[in-house]
């Protein structure tokens, strides 16, 4: 690890949760505390952890941004603190201002104003895929009520952008026109995204980070799910090394274009006959990235110094061992136990054999402890 990390203030901005949570254990696991700048949400997890030194909560991120502004925007040129976040809505916020922090933090980027919020936009990141041969599903963009002509069903709707309309609230699966127009008077988004919609036989993710304005890039971890749960993500993954290096091609002339510098998640669907359709690109740090950490790839260490050297390091890539289960135990217990998918001795073995749960950790207890007391207010 680089000693000059050591040097640096980290300043965790995001709305609070177990994403948050990850990047400040990645940290202080390091011998690292955070700063947490958390907008107001369900929850203020965070601030239990040991490795935070300092929480500071705000009610919305444009509070939050003028806090980080006065409080941490006047450190000398050669040691600027780190500035990371987790959350479509803040990045896209900071994304908005890059101008004016640009030149006060090293922070997540594509080089220009607002050119993350460029390609937050799905169908131009659809787009943008298809340009460097990764395969998509048919998809059109439309204004809300438009019904397209020769439309195939079944398909799926999508917001145009996860900070415009109701994100996930705007998914519906539609088997016919009435149904699509049904799905409308509900749809908050005012542009909506219509995609063939495929019975999926898994989903795929990909967490690492780029840097060099997207010319270096770091796959780390692959992300499979364990079972699938209609229109929900899965809490239960097998996590790996990254494998698909001829996808992985296309990401890194994609990455260039965009000029991106940060952690990243990356998502695809995978079909009965194991073809991988490109579905969306995370430009922030996902929840994910903690298994990373877990798995011997802390991917905000690593990004940090690799902003600071411009370079990767050969010891980097940690071969995951067979069988790594990552787990987001409160949720998988709702939905294997409480719904029925398994028995309470089954899923107790699972759990005590995950190699990573993002919420228990034996050595910061306080934020397990404090989601135990809290579950429904947080879900």
């Amino acid at each position: 690890m680089l000693q000059k990390l050591f040097e640096h203030e980290y300043i965790v901005f995001a709305m609070d949760h177990y994403n948050p949570l990850g990047i400040v254990r990645s940290l202080g696991e390091n011998g690292i505390n955070s700063i947490v700048i958390a907008e107001k949400s369900k929850t203020e997890i965070s601030s239990y952890s040991k490795y935070t030194k300092e929480y500071i909560r705000v009610e919305t991120v444009e509070e939050g941004y003028k806090v980080l502004l006065e409080r941490f925007g006047n450190y000398p040129s050669d040691c600027l603190p780190f500035l990371l976040t987790c959350d479509d809505r803040t990045i896209g916020f900071l994304d908005h201002c890059y101008d004016e922090w640009k030149d006060k933090f090293i922070g997540f980027n594509a080089g220009t104003k607002d050119n993350i919020s460029k390609y937050m936009n799905k169908f131009r990141i659809l787009e943008l895929a298809k340009k460097h041969g990764l395969k998509t599903l048919d998809t059109i963009c439309v204004d809300k009520g438009v019904i397209p002509n020769n439309l195939a069903y079944p398909i799926i709707t999508k917001s145009i952008s996860p900070v415009v309309g109701g994100w996930k609230s705007d998914v519906y699966i539609c088997y016919n026109k009435e149904e699509l127009i049904a799905a409308y008077g509900k749809i908050s988004a005012p542009k909506v995204i219509i995609q063939k919609f495929i019975e999926k036989k898994n989903e795929y993710c990909i967490d690492g980070f780029c840097v060099n304005r997207g010319n270096i890039m770091f796959n780390a971890i692959e992300s499979t799910y364990n079972y699938l749960i209609p229109g929900y993500y899965s809490p239960y993954m097998t996590v790996k090394n990254f494998s698909q290096h001829e996808i992985g091609k296309s990401l890194e002339s994609l990455m260039k274009e965009v000029g991106f510098e940060g952690i990243y998640s990356i998502e695809f669907l995978i079909d009965e006959n194991d073809n991988y359709y490109f579905s969306e690109i995370n430009f922030r740090n996902s929840t994910w990235s903690y298994a990373a950490t877990q798995a011997g790839m802390n991917l905000i260490i690593l990004w940090c110094e690799a902003m600071l050297t411009g370079k990767l390091e050969k010891d980097w890539i940690v071969k995951i061992d067979d069988g790594f289960m990552a787990m987001v135990e409160p949720i998988d217990y709702g939905k294997r136990v409480k719904e029925g998918r398994a028995e309470l001795g089954e899923w107790l073995k699972d759990f005590k054999e995950a190699k990573c749960t993002f919420y228990y950790n034996q050595d910061d207890i306080e934020p397990f402890l404090y989601m135990c007391h809290n579950w429904e207010k947080m879900s």
